[in-house]
């Protein structure tokens, strides 16, 4: 049964690391970049000049579309690592005394806590380069 909700949960999630980004770059591109062809493509075209309305030149624009597809991954990810605590705890509760089964759980935990730190650490490494980047 738990075999189960972790396969469901972890093919979900990563359908939605796979779809989530390219919706964003979709999204971002059809909406702030203002362009009909692909993205490089509008990159290439629109490379020294700014958007009319808003006075964003090209260089904002792919700033905004990475930091939107970062905070995409790092919410999902965020969501499988809340989850997959939960089922640690649920494996650990109902581990019945048993060695092995406590270790699974422990360990369950623990990654899922190493994958937490490690994308808040993503983030201020991400916005750390993209500031440098864009000075």
């Amino acid at each position: 049964m738990i075999k189960t909700i972790k396969r469901v949960i972890l093919s979900s999630a990563l359908f939605s690391l796979l779809v989530l980004p390219v919706a964003a770059l979709g999204t971002a591109s059809a909406q702030s970049l203002n362009c009909t062809g692909s993205i490089a493509t509008c990159l290439d075209a629109g490379a020294e000049s700014t958007d009319e309305g808003t006075g964003d030149s090209a260089a904002d624009r792919v700033d905004t579309i990475i930091k939107r597809v970062v905070d995409i991954f790092s919410v999902v990810v965020g969501v499988v690592a809340v989850i997959m605590i939960i089922i640690g705890g649920l494996k650990y509760i109902t581990s019945g005394g048993d060695s092995g089964n406590i270790t699974s759980a422990k360990n369950t935990i623990l990654y899922a806590i190493v994958g937490l730190v490690v994308v808040v650490l993503a983030q201020v490494v991400v916005r750390f380069v993209l500031q440098r980047a864009t000075e």
